[in-house]
């Protein structure tokens, strides 16, 4: 009992030493891989008892979300006293890659894993996880999932995941900045919205420096900056994938990039830090109108005023799903199966009711959507309903073998036309990088 209470309390304090180290990554992925290690001991040391322990990482925001998961979790482990799962928050999603490759490599990872659905094929590369098609097909609510969720949890003919929550991209405006700016109507095109960031720009000491921009765009090659892309290239009909080969030199692919540009050349957008478009500080403040994001943000928790408007369309109306899938690493079968019944509880309508709600994501069992309780949270809350509709529309980000390299590769090119090249150029050096090492792996 001593020496597992003196584990744990090692593992504490190194997950403190993790997050005041995540700034240093070779630093970090050291840490973890000790703080794997010795939470692998201290499993070993209960391995007589009869109780399954298992390990859940996690990259769930706002806090107050990560709060609605652990109550949940919480009543999972009070009705299930054979299995207790520990829901970890592992760092931001881009910043928790390396740990995970590391923990899979030293052959101690995570039993569950919260990802999103992308990086099913990277996953796959280095024999992480487990296949989930003959446990789902034998549960009755496989036929409650939303049916368009299939796409983002399957490749090479089986299912890797399931869905913990879906939602999509809207634009979040303050409603008294418009107001003030004389703005009676949402922009529905993109050049509508190209003119209400420029009337929402306010340079009030005539510096040069505006004390308030339109919108905010991410900075940075990550894959938020990616996924906050991707409604505007749908919109324009833009692709990058064809045949499963990267295709980034498409009419639709430069006229998004150049529809972002144009906003920077307005000076109607401001860029946010480097890899941190998903904060909200500006928007919360007032110093920006118009935010890209989703119904998980924190600005629904805030005090500010608040509203949303679908993407405006360019040649079609489109949006991007943002799902976060849950996967079974493979460990153990008496593991991989406790993981599984958790997996099912997840799914689950009465989980899902209570997360959806909690939350602010979006349902992912039909029988939620469709319930009174649910139906009664979106009175109370008329925004959300711009995120339900824009469901019919939804398209997800590739689900391919190499959508790690074609991300990064398009993150790079998003970044460096922020920054000044032009669309064309970007997106040929993009393209020209993406063949010579597609093959190659």
């Amino acid at each position: 009992m001593r020496i597992n209470i003196f584990l744990s309390q090692i593992v504490t304090y190194f997950r403190q030493f993790i997050y005041l180290a995540k700034t240093i990554p070779l630093l970090a992925i050291l840490l973890s891989f000790f703080l794997i290690s010795l939470s692998s001991c201290q499993f070993s040391s209960q391995k007589d008892s009869s109780v399954i322990h298992l390990t859940l990482w996690q990259a769930i925001n706002p806090p107050a979300n990560r709060d609605v998961f652990q109550k949940l979790v919480d009543r999972f482990n009070q009705t299930h006293p054979d299995i207790q799962v520990e829901s970890v928050w592992a760092g931001e999603l881009d910043q928790q890659l390396p740990k995970v490759f590391t923990a899979v490599i030293g052959k101690v990872p995570p039993d569950i894993l919260v990802f999103y659905p992308q990086i099913t094929g990277q996953f796959l590369e280095i024999g992480a996880i487990r296949p989930l098609e003959d446990w789902l097909e034998k549960l009755p609510v496989k036929s409650e999932i939303i049916p368009n969720l299939f796409d983002e949890l399957q490749l090479d003919g089986h299912i890797w995941s399931v869905p913990l929550y879906t939602s999509n991209i809207g634009i979040f405006y303050r409603p008294k900045l418009f107001k003030a700016a004389g703005i009676t109507q949402m922009p529905n095109t993109w050049e509508e919205l190209r003119q209400v960031a420029k009337k929402l720009t306010i340079d009030r000491n005539g510096d040069g420096h505006p004390e308030q921009y339109g919108i905010t765009l991410p900075l940075g090659k990550g894959e938020w900056t990616v996924f906050s892309w991707f409604p505007f290239l749908l919109s324009a009909g833009g692709e990058v994938v064809t045949n499963d080969r990267p295709n980034l030199i498409n009419h639709g692919a430069i006229a998004a990039l150049q529809f972002w540009k144009d906003l920077l050349k307005d000076g109607s957008a401001t860029l946010s830090l480097p890899e941190r478009g998903y904060e909200e500080d500006n928007f919360i403040a007032g110093r920006v109108a118009m935010q890209i994001t989703g119904p998980w943000t924190y600005i629904t928790k805030s005090n500010v005023d608040y509203g949303v408007f679908p993407i405006p369309a360019n040649v079609e109306r489109a949006t991007v799903t943002g799902t976060g899938n849950l996967y079974v690493m493979k460990t153990t079968p008496k593991r991989e199966q406790a993981a599984l019944k958790f997996l099912e509880y997840v799914l689950s309508e009465k989980f899902q009711t209570e997360w959806s709600i909690g939350t602010g994501f979006l349902p992912v069992n039909l029988k939620v959507a469709q319930s009174e309780a649910y139906q009664q949270f979106m009175s109370k809350k008329p925004w959300l309903k711009v995120f339900v509709e824009q469901m019919s529309i939804a398209r997800t980000r590739p689900i391919i073998a190499g959508y790690n390299r074609l991300s990064d590769s398009l993150g790079r090119a998003i970044e460096a036309t922020l920054l000044g090249e032009s669309p064309e150029k970007a997106l040929k050096k993009a393209q020209e990088r993406l063949e010579v090492i597609w093959d190659a792996n």
